[in-house]
């Protein structure tokens, strides 16, 4: 799958239409619809070929990213700090991913800006994995100033090539984790939409965890089980009220027999994001974490437009080696259920593509409409969310159908088959 292939999926359509010299106006891409959104990026292992620069290879277990749209960095002070893209100056088409990353001595994380940059550093659409187009990625970054004000732990220069400056390493052993990831490694993708206020409180969360590293109050060491990119990712979606929070700084030999992995958060966001029962009040209102956020946010976890999509790695490659890139499940290997899971992602239409989805969800809040009646003998907090409850359906009802007509779709009835 190329980039533009890969773009059709993460889209749901493809708004090309034939060449003709009248202006045809442009089918919405997925940002008109949803300028703000969360995207869990799980990587897969990394292979450099040997002999070509610094040696680096990683685990099975892979890398995640946390890429967010309509935010923007502001490096003024020469550390990166997020910001939220208001409505007016088009957040759709601005974006940063976070990284995390254990070379980090005083922050948690890194902003990466510029979404097709994230994923393919400074390639073209086609262009192969080349030592020219590797040293242009690089340079891009460096002119970017991507890693200004990121010290990194002094163990890490232990492998600087004689010759090399600090700056230089710093970027070489970054390149395919914290940027241009998809020049070595495979990354899948789950996507959850998010509104200007929920995106505000991630912006907020991921600021006040670098605080204390950004004044030199302490310095990070990062932690496979207790504190990794993927808790980062984790606790950013639980502030905005997605789901419970991941703990960090647990007892290890405790932790280590449950800690999230990549692959595994990947799963578990797309099927939060598709699969609640919208249909039964009861099972949402017992749901801690789904019953705030409609309370204190008008929203839940599950809605339209979730999509999960797959970015291979560039094969025409001088650098690394992508043959057989490898990402686990953290799982019982025989009977444990995210390899299910996982094929029926990305088996299912409505995980994948926009118009499917959308038709998926029409029809469920259709039907969901009315099925919960309200009791005379309820406790307020229960009155209170069967009435959000209510305003959540009708409102949802009508952002998809807006969204249908706008990609010019017909809104399909009651019992018809997405």
């Amino acid at each position: 799958m190329d980039a533009a292939s890969d773009r059709i999926i993460d889209a749901g359509m493809n708004v090309q239409g034939p060449s003709t010299e009248r202006i045809v106006p442009a089918a919405p891409i997925y940002e008109d619809l949803v300028p703000y959104y969360a995207e869990i990026c799980a990587l897969s292992e990394l292979r450099k070929k040997p002999g070509l620069g610094v040696a680096v290879r990683s685990g099975r277990g892979g890398h995640s990213l946390l890429y967010l749209n309509g935010v923007r960095v502001d490096r003024s002070t020469g550390y990166p700090i997020l910001e939220l893209c208001p409505p007016h100056a088009r957040p759709g088409r601005m974006g940063a991913a976070i990284s995390v990353n254990s070379h980090y001595r005083n922050a948690n994380w890194v902003a990466v800006e510029d979404r097709d940059f994230v994923f393919r550093g400074a390639l073209a659409p086609g262009e192969p994995v080349t030592r020219e187009t590797y040293e242009r990625t690089q340079a891009l970054a460096r002119a970017r100033g991507l890693l200004d004000g990121i010290e990194f732990h002094e163990r890490f220069f232990r492998e600087k090539p004689p010759g090399m400056s600090t700056e230089d390493f710093k970027y070489e052993i970054s390149i395919a984790t914290d940027y241009g990831v998809q020049l070595g490694r495979h990354c899948y993708r789950a996507r959850l939409p998010l509104d200007e206020r929920r995106m505000q409180l991630i912006v907020d969360f991921l600021n006040a965890l670098n605080l204390p590293y950004r004044t030199g109050a302490a310095f990070y060491r990062w932690r496979l089980i207790n504190d990794n990119c993927v808790h980062v990712a984790h606790n950013a979606l639980a502030a905005a009220g997605f789901w419970a929070p991941w703990p960090t700084g647990q007892f290890a030999p405790l932790a280590v027999f449950r800690f999230p992995v990549p692959k595994n958060m990947l799963v578990d966001l797309a099927l939060r994001a598709n699969d609640l029962p919208l249909e039964d009040a009861e099972a949402l209102f017992a749901d801690d974490a789904a019953r705030r956020a409609l309370l204190e946010t008008g929203t839940l976890p599950t809605g339209p437009a979730a999509l999960t999509s797959m970015g291979p790695a560039i094969p025409d490659n001088e650098i690394y080696d992508v043959g057989k890139l490898r990402l686990i499940f953290y799982d019982n290997p025989f009977w444990g259920p995210y390899r299910g899971w996982f094929r029926r992602i990305l088996s299912e239409p409505r995980y994948t593509d926009l118009l499917a989805n959308l038709r998926h969800f029409s029809e469920r809040y259709r039907s969901a409409a009315g099925r919960s009646q309200r009791r005379a003998a309820w406790p307020p907090d229960r009155v209170r969310f069967h009435d959000s409850y209510e305003r959540y359906l009708a409102t949802e009802t009508a952002k998809v159908g807006d969204w249908l007509n706008r990609l010019d779709a017909p809104v399909p009835q009651v019992g018809a088959r997405p």
